[in-house]
């Protein structure tokens, strides 16, 4: 069903009965202007050096395109699910699909990150990262190939493996089964590391890696030091020195409705939704800091319905 009705634009966008490029910002997810500022620097060169690469030139917005895409990543839905004042979702389905398999979201996170670490007073490159997997349900659209049972969870699904500076900004990323240890995935997380960075000095993990047979795997291959950071009272709450940096960034992902559980058919797909959610969440970040603007409370602000001023509360 229509969120608008189809006389709220003016079909300007060349395909018959599409309103992308008429379309104003109203939904949660949308990128602001400011926001928005951040990533078309970068957007529109790699869009047009991709038209001229392979394919047909695309005919809809740009922006519009990729409010579409965070508007899947952050509300859940399918993708044929998408609101009628969006391109067609076979049209940012194929969107979505050429810059996956590019590589451009991971390129763009990269920029994002050396930014936002310049902001933060540190070096674009990181020298320290730290180290955690993620087990999440899988929906019965994923196949048994890439899915598995961990016996510690009881859960059948896939296992998120991630690699974050000393800020929380990702780094590297593997999504696997979640039958596969955290050794194992760790391994392929420190391959792309190190096809990565060059700096890096020292990773940070629980006791789930630990054991000399890794940490001298790691120093052999990518010249890494391994620490292990182990709980002093495993059966109490305490904010665990250097671990509590990726355990926020997990918060942050699981606040995307597509991440609360795995749907992806393919494992190259469920990382590409990991790092659509990441690009909106250092955009956001970096937007804030270069303009200035205070992060929003998430409870007790007053609401405000699009195109209105933000109303004030009274005394």
């Amino acid at each position: 069903m229509p969120v608008y009705p189809a006389t709220a634009w003016n079909a300007s966008c060349s395909p018959p009965g599409c309103w992308c490029r008429d379309r104003r910002p109203c939904y949660p997810s949308d990128l602001t202007d400011e926001q928005w500022k951040v990533p078309e620097q970068r957007a529109r060169p790699v869009m047009a050096a991709l038209t001229i690469a392979v394919g047909r030139p695309m005919v809809h917005d740009l922006r519009a395109m990729c409010d579409a895409v965070c508007y899947v990543v952050k509300n859940g839905i399918e993708w044929r699910a998408l609101p009628v004042d969006f391109p067609p979702w076979e049209a940012v389905y194929a969107f979505y699909e050429r810059w996956n398999g590019r590589g451009l979201p991971q390129a763009l996170i990269t920029r994002l990150r050396e930014l936002l670490r310049q902001h933060q007073g540190r070096k674009a490159q990181p020298t320290a990262c730290i180290v955690d997997s993620q087990i999440v349900k899988a929906h019965d659209t994923v196949s048994k190939k890439t899915s598995g049972y961990h016996g510690g969870k009881k859960i059948t699904g896939r296992g998120r493996h991630l690699a974050v500076d000393a800020e929380g900004w990702l780094l590297a990323l593997v999504v696997t089964a979640a039958s596969v240890s955290d050794k194992a995935a760790a391994k392929l997380l420190l391959i792309k590391l190190f096809d990565a960075f060059s700096t890096l000095r020292i990773l940070w993990a629980d006791s789930g890696y630990n054991g000399k047979p890794f940490a001298r795997w790691a120093k052999t291959v990518a010249a890494i030091t391994v620490e292990v950071v182990a709980r002093t009272s495993p059966h109490s709450f305490q904010v665990i020195r250097r671990r509590w940096v990726i355990e926020r960034a997990f918060g942050w992902l699981m606040r995307y409705r597509r991440l609360a559980r795995d749907y992806e058919r393919t494992t190259a797909n469920a990382e590409a939704m990991i790092y659509w959610a990441t690009i909106i969440i250092m955009t956001r970040r970096l937007a804030r800091y270069e303009t200035g603007t205070p992060p929003e409370p998430r409870r007790g602000a007053e609401r405000k319905r699009p195109g209105q001023p933000k109303q004030t509360r009274a005394a």
